[in-house]
């Protein structure tokens, strides 16, 4: 028979929605002679919900939704993922359901066992655990249903259980031919993520000998990225058919040989695959929340490039203002850059020089500061001055102001409270200095969009005369270097040294990350692409002297 995997992009109770999405994928599969139908993990109600699931007016709604949507659906089996009530008055109140509907009616369930609570996951707080595996039977075929982490067992040690092993010997148990494990996901994009999960999928249909369905949601919902890439393994571990990249679509299989169609490549290049994550993140924040529009600071810098960039292909140059706003100590050659940027990216331009206001806030504040001399106060409001522009023209205009820090300057605290961290969105604020330039070389791919010079010339925060962020900082690579072994990869001071770093230097880089946590956690939302982003995912006292 044949299957279809839907990837869907929903809204986050949007049921209505929502399950439009479903209807639809489902009557198109239907009409392309299909017999089963998948769908994502939680796509009634988008995933994560968080403490919504702690509201009964949002559980009710889905409920009712869930009931009405049966109702509706097509005369084809329809595989989704929702959330569900248990009668049990001990343990939490919810499970993590993948259910079939037929024929007006649930007619299969299972509950997720695997609940992750590490990084941006805490499943644990809203849901109970599944306690077993079951098979789903359809038109001669068997398939064990899955959701998302239940698959991912080997890759953390915490876990006591393995549902596909208890699936399989389940079927063996019942004397049952299991014809393929099914594994509908909301499933977050990371950097490097894709490759590992072609191997732990792989080694997983090999060691059972059975192919492998994978349906994932695909989308933005603050600053996770969903990726879709849905997939299809063979009973050999090799990718028959695929879905795409970052926007929603479908792929349909047929049992018999599990072939299908594969979207764009097997191993997608990672720079395209980030960059394409953070114009849908882009995208999807900015529609979702409300918005039409986005304005941002253009400092002729590869870091509000970057951003300028990525927003006009999110959003259309239509819907972008890029403003200048030059200070003295601002060089000819950045106001000119910043201008050919906005040309190339034919997005909307205005200059604003803060250099009469600068100087205002110096007098006003020259009966108190009296003779002191000039220092990082002087640096800061510069950054001030300007985020109360941003700001201004985000009020009147009703567009969403992005913010362009990197995630290198934001380890270490170089960057400005209330001025250059002012906004709604931080676009690359997980993106450290080194991708950044990664990330511009793809934008001029095909030609020039980011000026050349702006690539090339040493990074600069334009707040004193001849500054250089090295002036403050290691070398980006090294910098970038510390961050991922530390950040990323748990490594401690000793660890880090051992790489071959001056200590001072790593000493230096761990104080300003911890000095620097309360600027974090009033920085803007950001959107994630490594495996440790700042904000959710990693939760840090302000308040703490430990010194590694």
């Amino acid at each position: 028979m044949k299957i279809s995997l839907v990837q869907t992009n929903p809204i986050i109770g949007d049921f209505t929605y929502n399950c439009e999405k479903i209807l639809d994928g489902a009557h198109r599969a239907m009409a392309a002679g299909c017999k089963l139908v998948i769908f994502p993990e939680m796509t009634v109600s988008g995933y994560p919900p968080q403490d919504l699931l702690e509201r009964s007016a949002f559980i009710k709604q889905q409920n009712e939704a869930v009931v009405q949507l049966v109702s509706r659906l097509p005369e084809i089996a329809v595989l989704f993922g929702c959330f569900e009530e248990r009668n049990d008055s001990k343990g939490k109140r919810l499970y993590n359901s993948a259910v079939v509907a037929l024929d007006g009616k649930i007619i299969f369930r299972t509950h997720k066992q695997l609940l992750p609570s590490y990084d941006v996951f805490d499943e644990t707080r809203y849901f109970e655990p599944g306690k077993s595996s079951k098979i789903f039977s359809l038109c001669g075929c068997n398939f064990g249903v899955t959701i998302c982490e239940d698959i991912w067992h080997q890759q953390v040690p915490d876990y006591q259980k393995e549902p596909v092993q208890m699936l399989v010997d389940t079927a063996k148990l019942s004397n049952i031919q299991l014809n393929a494990i099914i594994n509908i996901s909301a499933s977050p994009f990371q950097r490097n993520k894709e490759a590992l999960k072609h191997r732990l999928f792989s080694a997983l249909s090999c060691k059972y000998s059975t192919p492998l369905v994978y349906v994932n949601q695909v989308g933005g919902q603050d600053s996770l990225l969903f990726d879709g890439r849905s997939l299809v393994m063979d009973k050999n571990g090799e990718i028959t058919a695929k879905g795409p990249a970052f926007t929603e679509g479908s792929i349909i299989v047929s049992t018999d040989d599990w072939q299908g169609e594969i979207c764009g490549k097997k191993v997608d290049d990672e720079i395209t695959a980030i960059y394409d994550g953070l114009v849908m993140g882009v995208r999807d924040y900015v529609r979702k929340c409300g918005f039409t529009s986005a304005v941002l600071g253009l400092s002729g810098g590869i870091d509000s490039a970057l951003t300028a960039a990525i927003a006009v292909d999110a959003l259309g140059p239509e819907n972008v203002m890029g403003v200048a706003l030059p200070s003295p100590y601002s060089s000819a050659d950045s106001e000119e850059d910043a201008r050919k940027l906005a040309e190339a990216l034919t997005c909307r331009f205005n200059v604003l020089p803060i250099g009469e206001l600068f100087e205002g806030f110096k007098d006003n504040l020259s009966p108190v500061f009296g003779k002191l001399p000039e220092d990082l106060t002087e640096q800061n409001l510069q950054a001030r001055i300007r985020g109360n522009l941003l700001m201004a023209l985000s009020n009147k205009f009703g567009s969403l102001l992005l913010t362009t820090g990197n995630k290198s300057e934001m380890a270490v605290g170089y960057c400005t409270l209330y001025g250059d961290m002012s906004g709604g969105l931080a676009v690359i604020s997980d993106v450290p200095k080194q991708l950044v330039y990664k990330l511009a070389k793809y934008v001029n791919r095909n030609g020039e969009i980011i000026p050349e010079r702006t690539i090339t010339k040493p990074p600069t925060a334009e707040l004193k005369p001849d500054q250089c962020d090295q002036d403050d900082l290691p070398p980006y690579e090294i910098l970038d270097k510390i961050l991922q072994l530390y950040l990323e990869e748990g490594l401690g001071k000793a660890e880090i040294v051992e790489q071959g770093i001056d200590e001072a230097v790593v000493r230096d880089v761990l104080r300003r990350i911890r000095l620097n946590e309360y600027k974090r956690k009033q920085a803007p939302i950001g959107l994630k692409v490594t495996s440790k982003a700042f904000g959710y995912g990693r939760r840090y006292p302000n308040v703490q002297n430990f010194v590694e």
